[in-house]
């Protein structure tokens, strides 16, 4: 027994070890300025203890000005299908991916008397499946959206409901299209009829919602503590230390990684910051939003991932773009504003500008799948227990169809979705049936929702 460490009542204390108390699934370390939430960790279940169940999570997607249709849409249904050129990107995720063809937005058509709206409706009605009002005054009306739905839920074990984030920022406000609030086309989520939640477009502040504890809103007061500490994990060294000392090798292996990743993150957003007063005129983005639509796609992605690790928020929701939106990509030789090249009236070379656009947009989803994948949690991955949805409510851009909307989900959703398919559904079937159905599979089903009709299978189809 010289070789064992025996405690004086001749037990093993290695074997004791497996009883001692596990580390709390809501563990936060706290230093100046910045609060760390840790992800899921093997010292976070009890020995002996069954395997926890992965929480529920959902992240939506949306992208503007519909889609190339024929560069979008399998021709087979079913298991056996071939992926378009918009869809090839997800190729190494076809396990998880589940196309689905034929879903409408009949809601969001105009209604006798109203004007145009051609993008406002759509977008308003995206995730409530209730026709906005058509206002350009403060008596903005439309209804709850499903993300805030289901964040009001969520938000009971996180400590965030939901995490709103885009692209573009909301500079337009007021009236858009022939007075047509731009509230519809500025974000997608609605707490209340009645209240819009602004999108974040700047990749500092989504970093400080996430990590940052300064108590202050004062702009002077989060650049002093910059000034203090390098990384705003800095000020976390210490304790992050004291932690580590106790975790075993596969945990000491998760935190750091994860500390790698948000170090990572904070590096790309500080040199975004020192950069941005040389190459562009004040007024023409914010600071620390990134010049090209690829490193700002991938930070916005990147916390988004770290969210869900550290269990921060169990629901996102992403805009790629409002409608209407008029980003150019000269960074793969398209000065053009992507708005109006939508409106190609069959012009081939404008057609192919916007399948160029909109494959880009494809491979940094594809990126943020890789991310997901590649990412740890539980018994799998982020990507294992999570559904993702990625598409638009818009269908072909150049006439604002809404009915058979681009739109995949991706993910495994704890075994709420059987990947690998292409579905079509019978013609009028609204888009809120699908949110019926993922509110039931996230454990929160409802019995109605906007305009919805009944519930979709997606497991045995």
């Amino acid at each position: 027994m010289s070789g064992a460490n025996v405690s004086p009542t001749g037990r093993n204390d290695q074997v004791m070890m497996i009883f001692k108390k596990a580390i709390p699934r809501r563990t936060f370390i706290r230093g100046i300025g910045a609060t760390l939430a840790l992800p899921l960790l093997d010292g976070m279940i009890p020995a002996f203890a069954a395997p926890e169940k992965p929480v529920k999570r959902l992240s939506i997607v949306y992208v503007p000005n519909g889609r190339i249709m024929q560069r979008w849409t399998p021709k087979e249904v079913g298991a056996n299908f071939d992926l378009p050129t918009l869809l090839e990107p997800f190729a190494p995720f076809r396990d998880h991916l589940l196309v689905l063809s034929g879903l409408c937005l009949n809601i969001a058509k105009a209604w006798p008397g109203e004007e145009v709206g051609v993008h406002e409706r759509p977008c308003g009605a995206y995730l409530t499946g209730v026709h906005p009002k058509w206002t350009d005054g403060a008596d903005i009306l439309n209804g709850i959206s499903l993300d805030q739905l289901i964040g009001k839920e969520f938000g009971k074990h996180t400590q965030l409901a939901s995490l709103e984030v885009a692209m573009d920022s909301a500079g337009i406000i007021g009236a858009c299209e022939k007075g047509w609030s731009c509230a519809y086309i500025n974000t997608l989520s609605w707490r209340t009829p009645t209240t819009p939640i602004p999108m974040e477009n700047n990749p500092r502040r989504v970093f400080e919602r996430l990590f940052g504890d300064v108590g202050s809103t004062d702009p002077a007061v989060r650049s002093a503590m910059l000034r203090r500490n390098n990384s705003i994990l800095d000020s976390l060294s210490e304790a992050t230390g004291d932690l580590v000392k106790r975790l075993g090798p596969n945990d000491r292996t998760k935190v750091s990684e994860y500390l790698d990743s948000i170090r990572d993150i904070e590096r790309r957003i500080q040199i975004v910051e020192q950069q941005s007063p040389r190459e562009l005129p004040s007024l023409a983005r914010p600071a620390g939003v990134p010049a090209t639509f690829q490193e700002h796609a991938k930070l916005m992605y990147d916390l988004q991932v770290v969210a869900f690790q550290a269990d921060l928020t169990r629901m996102s929701t992403f805009m790629i773009g409002r409608e209407k939106t008029d980003r150019a990509y000269p960074e793969i030789g398209i000065p053009d504003a992507h708005h109006p090249l939508t409106h190609h009236a069959g012009d081939r070379e404008k057609i192919e500008k916007v399948v160029q656009i909109e494959a880009l947009q494809s491979r940094m989803f594809a990126y943020y799948l890789e991310r997901l994948k590649s990412t740890p949690d539980g018994d799998g991955s982020l990507l294992d227990h999570l559904i993702v949805t990625y598409g638009g409510g818009i269908s072909e851009g150049n006439g604002h169809s809404v009915i058979n909307l681009p739109l995949v989900l991706v993910g495994g959703g704890g075994g709420a979705l059987k990947g690998g398919r292409h579905i079509t559904f019978p013609k009028d079937t609204p888009i809120a049936n699908l949110y019926l159905t993922l509110l039931e599979k996230l454990g929160i089903p409802v019995e109605n929702f906007g305009d919805g009709n009944g519930k979709l299978d997606l497991l045995s189809v």
